[in-house]
């Protein structure tokens, strides 16, 4: 257990830049990430007795930034989900700026997931964490994430499919980590 409160102000800021990539990757507002992440760190500071294994610091604030989204879109209920809004495609690019332009499409194409797969493939290829931890931090059963995991990519991959079927990124086989 974190008994200095310095230690535990370093652990945070230490996280600070990982917490703010997976808030951005969920809702896709920089102003939300830094409200997400700013609620995050005072939750955590005001429940810092909470943790007893300073192993667990990155699940515990993951934990607490996913309650953090969830109250936030418990609040935003009456609102649409930009998330089911259409977007318009556009044309494969063959400039310089392909790399780029594929970026975009992937982030363009995880922002239209739905929020729980949203979630774990953030979770899991941004943030490095193993099935058994996003299962604890989003308090889901581990196969619930899988069945989430599989279906992002293939979502994903389907999606991606429609831009250049002959891409690399495209025909890339579905990577699976333990």
């Amino acid at each position: 257990m974190f008994k200095n409160t310095r230690l535990i102000r370093h652990e945070l800021e230490q996280r600070r830049q990982m917490l703010y990539q997976l808030a951005y990757s969920w809702c896709h507002q920089p102003a939300l990430a830094d409200d997400l992440v700013q609620d995050t760190m005072v939750k955590a500071l005001r429940n810092a007795k909470q943790l007893n294994n300073t192993k667990a610091v990155k699940a515990w604030l993951t934990r607490i930034l996913a309650n953090c989204w969830y109250d936030y879109l418990r609040s935003k209920r009456d609102l649409a989900d930009i998330d089911n809004l259409p977007t318009e495609s556009q044309p494969w690019t063959e400039d310089g700026n392909e790399r780029q332009d594929i970026v975009d499409r992937v982030r363009q194409k995880i922002a239209q997931l739905p929020d729980g797969q949203r979630q774990v493939i953030t979770l899991v290829d941004l943030a490095g964490f193993s099935y058994a931890e996003i299962a604890e931090i989003l308090d889901i059963p581990i196969g619930t994430v899988m069945s989430r995991i599989c279906r992002a990519r293939k979502a994903l991959k389907t999606a991606l499919a429609e831009f250049d079927p002959r891409h690399e990124l495209v025909r890339a086989k579905i990577r699976r980590i333990k």
